[in-house]
């Protein structure tokens, strides 16, 4: 088996189930290691996938964790070893990301090889929650979209716009964002230029505390309460969040992957979405490294 096939998340997912078995003196790591393990990870894509169908993956961790529990204990083992089971979920993993034009295995391609087991109980609690290969295969689409894994970090690129931006239009929704009094001329202006066929990216211009982002938030509150034009009604206003962005890009070409990874959920909306860019100052030289391209070259044949 070639380790260095499987992505960082999933090499991590090895390690902490060989821990896990370890911690609760078995000898072999069975699939159930690894479920609990992956169920355990509160950002995790096996959580996603979970949430996504309804169920909560606290439930189904603490099945896991009660079977995992009873199992028999084998006093001064040293070495943790793969059970047969294991192997072959492994195995399976690996056709699974071959049968999905995968460059790397991940977790979900581990997640669908243990529902597909025939035998054993992680696919048993699996299968009773209602969870299936052919319903895992269902939500990965909406969490991965069309994306093909291609690198040992496919993870932070999964629902990009998610967890770099704010949905402006879900806060309104909810009554999170404060009212917006007395700026009417520049919120219809805004609209008037983003109606626009072309040239419709408008940029506010003012001294520190005018309110220019309450304009947008002025914005986001006539979309949910629908005083907009049509071509704005049912748009969804995200806050790129610069800082998210950036926080944790160490290796040269991550910031790239992730922006780019934005961009490509922002273009597959269709014009759905209004994306907006506070303290657009900040892009130019952002997460440019020696070489690399920073966000502003990034975004402009997007804005072209």
């Amino acid at each position: 088996m070639r380790l260095d096939k499987f992505t960082l998340k999933s090499q991590e997912l090895i390690q902490n189930a060989q821990g896990l078995a370890s911690q609760q003196t078995h000898q072999q790591i069975e699939p159930e290691h690894l479920l609990s393990v992956m169920l355990r990870e509160s950002e995790g894509v096996a959580r996603a996938i979970l949430l996504k169908l309804g169920i909560s993956p606290d439930s189904v961790s603490e099945e896991i964790s009660i079977f995992i529990e009873k199992q028999p204990k084998v006093s001064g083992a040293r070495d943790v070893y793969f059970s047969p089971r294991t192997k072959n979920v492994l195995d399976a993993a690996f056709l699974e990301a071959s049968n999905m034009k995968d460059e790397y295995v991940s977790i979900e391609h581990v997640l669908l090889a243990i529902s597909g087991e025939t035998d054993g109980e992680a696919a048993r609690i699996l299968n009773r929650y209602g969870i299936t290969r052919e319903s895992i295969l269902k939500v990965l689409i909406d969490i991965r979209g069309a994306q093909r894994i291609t690198d040992p970090n496919p993870e932070e690129k999964y629902q990009a716009l998610d967890k770099f931006s704010r949905d402006l239009t879900d806060l309104a929704r909810l009554g999170k964002l404060d009212p917006i009094i007395g700026r009417d001329d520049e919120i219809r202006r805004i609209i008037q230029v983003l109606s626009r066929r072309t040239k419709n990216n408008p940029v506010l211009i003012g001294e520190p505390g005018v309110g220019k982002t309450a304009i947008v938030d002025g914005l986001a509150q006539r979309i949910v309460a629908g005083d907009v034009s049509e071509t704005l009604k049912n748009r969804r206003v995200v806050a790129l969040d610069m800082g998210a962005l950036i926080a944790g890009a160490k290796y040269r070409g991550e910031f790239e992957d992730r922006l780019k990874a934005v961009l490509k959920e922002i273009e597959k909306a269709k014009g759905e979405i209004i994306l907006f860019i506070d303290e657009l100052h900040t892009l130019v030289g952002a997460g440019a490294a020696e070489g690399a391209m920073d966000a502003s070259n990034m975004l402009k044949p997007a804005l072209a």
